[in-house]
């Protein structure tokens, strides 16, 4: 029995398997069990911001495993410290900091976290949002694809419109816990948010006691330029979630927290492996790596530079190319299902981010020569599945 059969026969179902064993990583690139060679534009789902396999994270991972692999959270440990210290100096005025394993988890935190700081109830999140599926995280998701035969969900959440300062005014009242805000929708289509509206968010939280939590999980850790997303806004939230590259591809996930958040007691909240030192580890080395090798800044000028190459493409296909760093989504006038497996076949592995947007999330090391193939297949796919429907 091959490798697919195997997952086909016991896997839970819950997942499209892709008929492409995959085995070995190394920077941006992928190989099969065959050692063919893919470009690998989709990051995990952002998790691989640092690429694979980066020798770095390889050696702090085997160096804490030979020493400490797991440590609950109420006795210190030194890894876990010094991580501490160098998340919370990456955004000026959030200080403190809960660690647990994936976005779904630090979501379900910062949920908790906006309740019992305010003694309200209610969410506002946005439409198209994206922010997990776990039950109170599912409750932020707009999505009725993710939220179909999971109801009744969490009470107390709402959705309003992207970008519309209106709505949100008239959403958020005395009763408003917390707003939680994408300020670049993911999954929802790549679509950043104006300077406008995440100010008037901040604004608005302000004048009406509610708490920003900022989701940062998929654009965080250098992806649009800066080391989280926010930071081109110039406005500061009360929680800040993340996760995916925080680790360098090991599991983690964490809330950043400001000074209004409160009653954070011992009890509160908790997480099993949350802060474990493995993790702690990884991502101490993955934090290092960011700062030494300026992920950041290669994201904002590889961004740029891949940006302009696909609006450069002739397709009567693309509506419109957006995002913002090496977070792109590429709008077409069809689904694009189709475009994606064509890319595969011609070894290019890149996401979909609802029914006609391709989003590119490639690993920030990715070369300047990977960028000219990507735009020469993509261009080359586009063309042929525009003949190919007419």
């Amino acid at each position: 029995m091959d490798i697919i059969e195997i997952e086909n026969k016991h896997g839970a179902g819950t997942y499209a398997k892709q008929p492409l064993v995959i085995v070995r990583g190394q920077g941006a690139s992928l190989f099969d069990i065959d050692g063919v060679e893919y470009l690998d534009c989709s990051s995990g789902h952002g998790v691989a911001n640092l690429g694979h396999a980066h020798p770095k994270i390889a050696e702090a991972i085997y160096k804490q495993a030979s020493t400490l692999i797991t440590l609950f959270e109420t006795f210190p440990n030194d890894k876990r410290a010094e991580l501490m210290k160098k998340i919370t100096s990456l955004v000026d005025g959030l200080d403190k900091v809960f660690l647990c394993n994936s976005g779904t988890e630090s979501v379900e935190a910062a949920f908790k976290f906006a309740r019992i700081s305010t003694g309200r109830k209610n969410i506002v999140a946005a439409m198209r949002a994206f922010h997990g599926r776990t039950y109170g995280a599912l409750s932020a998701t707009f999505n009725k694809k993710y939220r179909e035969g999971f109801e009744p969900l969490v009470p107390g959440f709402s959705h309003v419109a992207f970008n519309n300062i209106e709505a949100l005014e008239k959403a958020v009242n005395d009763e408003t816990a917390a707003v939680i805000l994408e300020v670049v929708q993911g999954e929802g289509g790549v679509y950043p948010a104006s300077t406008e509206y995440v100010q008037a968010a901040r604004r608005i939280c302000d004048e009406r006691g509610a708490l920003l939590i900022v989701d940062e999980i998929q654009t965080g850790f250098g992806r649009t330029g800066k080391m989280f997303a926010i930071q081109h806004f110039g406005v500061t939230p009360d929680l800040l979630t993340c996760a995916k590259s925080l680790a360098g591809g090991v599991p983690m996930g964490a809330v950043l927290i400001g000074a209004k958040v409160k009653n954070l007691t011992p009890g509160v909240h908790g997480s099993t492996f949350g802060g474990n030192p493995l993790s702690c580890a990884a991502a101490v080395a993955a934090l290092t790596v960011m700062e030494e090798e300026d992920l950041s800044g290669q994201a904002e000028a590889k961004g740029a530079y891949l940006m302009e190459k696909l609006r450069a493409i002739q397709s009567s296909n693309i509506r419109e190319v957006r995002g913002m760093g090496l977070m792109i989504g590429i709008e077409m006038k069809q689904k694009v299902a189709p475009y994606l497996k064509a890319l595969q076949e011609k070894k290019i592995i890149a996401l979909n981010a609802g029914m006609t947007v391709i989003r590119l999330l490639p690993p920030l090391v990715i070369s300047y020569e990977q960028i000219d193939h990507l735009v020469d297949v993509l261009a080359e796919v586009l063309a042929s599945e525009m003949q190919n429907a007419e």
